[in-house]
């Protein structure tokens, strides 16, 4: 690929990810949205947190393994529960953030 190509790419990325963007702004309160559309945007949010952070918890490197001896398993554990009885995000990251660092201070 040659530079001018990659620089051609770069532009259509950006552009495309601009247009994307502006759609939003441009259509908000022009468009109705289904209900059950609505309710599950509600749920995008959290999926994509728990997307970018479930592969480094169970699967930080090739030579780790899935036990309860890796300290951001019982961390993720903890924040996991944290949030289940808080429903609060600040709470949960906290509390994960400190576990986490805890045993890895301790191990």
């Amino acid at each position: 690929m040659s530079e001018l190509q990659l620089w051609l790419l770069f532009l259509a990325v950006g552009l495309g990810t601009f247009a994307l963007r502006l759609s939003f702004i441009q259509f908000h309160g022009q468009l109705r949205l289904p209900p059950v559309l609505n309710r599950a945007l509600a749920y995008v949010p959290a999926s994509v947190l728990a997307a970018l952070v479930l592969p480094s918890v169970v699967y930080p490197a090739a030579d780790s393994e899935l036990t309860l001896a890796n300290p951001r398993i019982l961390a993720a554990l903890v924040a996991a529960l944290v949030a289940w009885k808080t429903k609060n995000i600040l709470y949960t990251l906290l509390s994960g953030m400190a576990v986490l660092w805890l045993l890895q201070l301790l191990g």
